[in-house]
């Protein structure tokens, strides 16, 4: 006979395997992405660290470069050096210029994007990307 109790530790663990595996589903889905930035400009992108919940990424943009159309998970940035940017959200958004000093943290949401360093230095960021 099963119980109530049963029942509901039953229900509870058939509602967190469902939550797990659609998570690592989504993960990796956005890193097959053929956008995905790891893959379309791995010569100023390295991954750091990669795991079911985050993937943090270390950026080096050289001054006067123009990226290639990518993608990034939604996340937190930190600024470790000062520069200045331009970007646009695709298909049509207009270039926003952004200037970054030592020790700035942002956040931005998921978006297909083009980045641009119009500043004499060389971008350096650290990008935390969440996957849920």
């Amino acid at each position: 006979m099963v119980t109530k109790r049963k029942r509901v530790l039953l229900l509870c663990g058939c509602l967190v395997s469902t939550i797990i595996v659609g998570m690592v589903m989504r993960a990796s889905a956005r890193q097959n992405d053929d956008l995905d930035v790891l893959k379309v400009i791995p010569e100023n992108y390295k991954l750091v660290l990669d795991n079911p919940f985050v993937r943090v990424l270390e950026a080096h943009i050289p001054a006067g470069t123009e990226e290639k159309p990518h993608r990034h998970l939604r996340g937190v940035s930190v600024c470790m050096t000062q520069y200045t940017l331009e970007s646009r959200v695709l298909p049509d958004g207009a270039w926003t210029r952004n200037e970054r000093k030592l020790g700035t943290v942002y956040w931005s949401e998921a978006s297909l994007h083009q980045v641009r360093n119009v500043g004499t230095t060389m971008s350096h960021t650290i990008r935390i990307e969440l996957k849920y």
